[in-house]
């Protein structure tokens, strides 16, 4: 097995959260010199132009981040209409904002059951939602709420042209969510 390939794998995983030097030993089950030499061996094969992330070290994890030098492309992506779809977990994380607000991203973590920066930090790139202060949680996070380009982009006038929650939740129907409609070819 190929330590490298594991690493990125990992490294890919653990996502926006990034990891510590000794959890990716404990994971790894390696030393800490080990794990320094696969990061920098890893860490040189994305500094190749022809890459476009990069292993960064930020606060105390590392992390898979995209390259600076590329920025124009990501954010004409934001920008393009034909990417501007929004996923299931978008608009869930939309509608736990819309009908909380104003909410902490641990809150809607708390509520969607998954970590969620990803796809806040998303929406807030696409103007869906933004900052609204702080709490007064302890570490001060963020609040957060829908804007008028979410009330645009679902037609509403106001949060209050919302369906009232109550008659979201009885009109869904139960879902198996285990069985799935596509087999599997032979």
């Amino acid at each position: 097995m190929k330590l490298q390939g594991v690493l990125e794998g990992i490294l890919f995983v653990v996502g926006d959260e990034g990891i510590t030097l000794k959890s990716l030993c404990d994971t790894m089950e390696i030393t800490e010199t080990e794990a320094k030499n696969l990061l920098k061996d890893l860490r040189e094969v994305y500094e190749d132009d022809n890459r476009g992330i990069r292993i960064t070290f930020l606060g105390d994890a590392f992390k898979l981040t995209t390259k600076k030098e590329h920025k124009e492309y990501y954010q004409r992506l934001i920008q393009n209409p034909e990417t501007n779809n929004l996923s299931n977990a978008a608009l869930e994380t939309l509608a736990i904002v819309a009908y909380n607000a104003p909410i902490t991203r641990l809150e809607v973590e708390e509520l969607r059951g998954v970590n969620s920066s990803n796809l806040i930090r998303k929406l807030v790139a696409k103007g869906l939602i933004k900052e609204d202060g702080k709490s007064s949680l302890p570490g001060r996070p963020n609040l957060y709420r829908t804007t008028k380009e979410f009330l645009d982009y679902f037609g509403l006038a106001t949060l209050s042209d919302l369906p009232k929650f109550e008659e979201v939740i009885t009109n869904t129907e139960e879902i198996d969510l285990f069985t799935s409609v596509y087999k599997d070819e032979v």
